[in-house]
């Protein structure tokens, strides 16, 4: 399940952003015990992963080459953590000799972590090299001041990213400016099983006519799956994406939530549980959809269905679908923090994560289904192939559907208002 919840701290999104200071240092040692991060520079500041991504890549290589890279990032799947403590860690030491330390930290506490860094520190080296991140994590970094770059578009396998992909080179609406390197993309579906639901709703009001027709097989969960499931209705109840795209502005928020309250004040009533309560998360979502007490979950993964059924988690026959009107996809990507003490072993990391080799194993079903940033048609032979069976599976969604009814993320002050406002106005409030 491709993700990265949005963070919770709130700060101005837009402020514009000082490029770091050139040739401040070179590597520090961080908290990496007896294994080095780095080599340290003459006043013990980092240097700026601009600055690495300035030297002939060998170099950066080379330089990476001893070092571990402490990547910080969402370890709630245990498919995404097989990946990469069980696949890209191996390949990272054998290939490049880099020891990969992947550790728990996303959204808020990475923000406040670094903000407390900074304060206590700072320029000195921090503790993290790595971070998985987008949405309103992303703009709240660059808005204060909290990521390295520009580095990202210098990465060897850049060169091969889907470029013309809106989801990609925008997050949530926001250019990457080279700060953060993509490395996956997923797209929200619902998930349902056909022995129980041989006709599923394709539309906002057909999902609506089925949920009264069916009292108390349908929810969605609290947390980002959740609320993702909320911005499509919002879209697709307001006149679609468009009405949104350009900036957050109140007005335009208010439209699209008056909207989406008013169609979930017609069918909450005959939510799972009367809309009393809602599942804490996507795999308990799983889990009473497993246990039949629902007719479906979701996923902002369209793969999911695909890797939990190869995994026992959902019946057999499982399938997804995408409503008419649209369901949202988005990009994530790797970040390199202002004070990282092993820029030169992150980037390393993040250009393997671009490879083809990183791409297809990812997407295959039964490791992750999360689904690829590059272009396949941009690699040699025989890359298109395995790209394409890669998702070669009988519950997988058309390609040519998926783009059809991709939607872009907007603005993260969007996500963080709506959840805030189903909060209060709603999950507080339950009769």
């Amino acid at each position: 399940m491709g993700r990265c919840e949005p963070a919770r701290l709130r700060v101005p999104c837009g402020v514009h952003i000082r490029q770091p200071r050139p040739g401040v240092a070179v590597l520090v040692l961080a908290l990496c015990g007896s294994v080095a991060c780095g080599a340290p520079s003459d006043d013990g500041t980092p240097t700026t992963a601009a600055a690495v991504a300035a030297a002939p890549w060998a170099d950066v290589v080379a330089r990476a080459r001893g070092t571990t890279v402490i990547w910080r990032m969402w370890r709630g799947d245990p498919a995404i953590n097989r990946y990469v403590d069980g696949w890209v860690a191996p390949r990272m030491r054998s290939l490049y000799g880099v020891e990969v330390r992947a550790v728990e930290g996303q959204s808020a506490e990475l923000v406040n972590a670094l903000v407390t860094e900074r304060e206590a520190g700072g320029a000195r080296a921090g503790t993290t090299s790595l971070m998985w991140i987008n949405g309103e994590t992303f703009a709240q970094m660059r808005s204060e001041r909290l990521l390295s770059g520009p580095w990202a578009d210098r990465l060897p396998n850049a060169a091969t990213i889907d470029r013309q992909s809106p989801i990609i080179s925008r997050d949530f609406e926001q250019p990457t400016d080279g700060f953060e390197s993509p490395w996956g993309m997923v797209q929200f579906a619902l998930i349902y099983d056909p022995a129980r639901t041989p006709a599923p709703p394709h539309s906002i009001p057909a999902l609506a006519a089925w949920i009264r027709a069916h009292p108390g097989r349908f929810t969605h969960d609290q947390q980002f799956t959740g609320m993702t499931f909320l911005k499509t209705l919002m879209y697709g109840l307001t006149g679609g994406v468009e009405r949104f795209q350009g900036g957050f502005t109140d007005h335009r928020y208010r439209t699209g939530r008056e909207h989406l309250f008013a169609w979930l004040a017609s069918v909450r009533p005959s939510f799972w549980r009367q809309g009393t309560t809602y599942p804490p998360d996507v795999a308990a979502m799983h889990r009473l959809f497993a246990n039949r007490e629902i007719d479906f979950t979701m996923s902002n993964n369209q793969n999911e269905v695909v890797t939990k059924v190869r995994q026992g988690i959902l019946p057999a026959g499982s399938r997804a679908v995408l409503l008419d009107e649209g369901t949202i996809a988005n990009a994530h990507y790797v970040g390199i923090p202002f004070n990282a003490p092993n820029p030169a072993g992150a980037m390393v990391l993040a250009n393997f994560l671009l490879s083809p080799e990183a791409q297809v194993e990812k997407q295959r079903g039964d490791v992750w289904g999360d689904g690829t940033v590059l272009d396949p048609a941009l690699l040699p032979a025989p890359w298109p192939a395995r790209f394409a069976a890669a998702v070669a599976d009988a519950a997988a969604l058309p390609h040519d559907e998926l783009a059809r009814k991709a939607r872009p993320e907007v603005h993260p002050d969007y996500h963080a208002r709506l959840l805030d406002d189903w909060r209060h106005s709603i999950r507080q409030n339950a009769p």
